[in-house]
């Protein structure tokens, strides 16, 4: 079997688990000095498809949420007055919150991103999409949301939601981006993270006071969509939006 053979048909697993395993001395010629220009590959692409988006808005937020959820149907409406208001709606492309926020902009006649990623057990992609790009490796999905997005809308979700969610704040926090935007939809789902974040972690100065002027937390798309709205890409940070 060839070297390009041998990086697009491993036996099980993702390429990202290929990626993170530790190789044998005889395996590091064969395997991730090659797999280094699938990388580069797949940046190449993500930037050539999504060079063209304005006014980017990723939304994030649990696959699991049920199209007769009331979260559902938030992230329904936030995607469509996104949409008419120019922006381009970005998600993981999958299904739950992903497709409600997709399925707004795409009903609304806007554009609708879907950034899917390879899984073990794989995940489809929403037919909600104007434009549906697949990749197989995390880092790079998650670079291309930070890139092209204006600001991240943050629905109840799990692991996942939490990952993007701490991701965007702590390269805000660092400066190693421009602030933008991050909401919380769903108070009371976010109440206790935030009254330990609040107590545990600022009591103890693991944070302090002016990172919660990062967050807004909101139970109205209408207020989500304000928010994106008002931001301006060369002013300063806001004023604290927590209640």
């Amino acid at each position: 079997m060839s070297k390009d053979e041998n990086e697009t048909k491993p036996p099980g697993g993702t390429q990202d688990e290929r990626l993170l395993e530790t190789p044998s001395a005889d395996e590091f010629l064969h395997t991730d000095t090659w797999r280094v220009f699938r990388i580069m590959g797949e940046f190449v692409q993500g930037f050539e498809d999504l060079a063209h988006i304005k006014n980017g808005v990723s939304v994030f937020g649990s696959a699991r949420t049920p199209p007769d959820h009331p979260e559902y149907q938030a992230a329904l409406e936030t995607g469509a007055m996104l949409a008419r208001v120019g922006c381009t709606v970005i998600t993981g492309g999958g299904p739950g919150i992903m497709e409600a926020a997709n399925r707004g902009a795409f009903e609304a006649g806007g554009a609708s991103v879907g950034c899917n990623i390879e899984l073990p057990h794989e995940q489809s992609s929403n037919p909600y999409l104007t434009l549906s790009l697949k990749f197989k490796y995390f880092f790079v999905r998650k670079m291309m949301f930070v890139k092209y997005s204006n600001a991240f809308i943050i629905f109840p979700g799990g692991f996942g939601t939490l990952d993007e969610l701490f991701e965007a704040l702590t390269l805000i926090q660092t400066h190693k981006i421009h602030y933008f935007p991050v909401v919380l939809y769903g108070s009371k789902y976010w109440q206790e993270m935030l009254d330990w974040l609040r107590g545990r972690m600022l009591s103890e100065g693991k944070i302090v006071e002016d990172d919660f002027r990062r967050l807004h937390v909101t139970d109205s798309p209408e207020e989500i969509v304000s928010v994106v709205k008002t931001y301006d890409p060369s002013g300063s940070e806001p004023s604290n939006h927590l209640r």
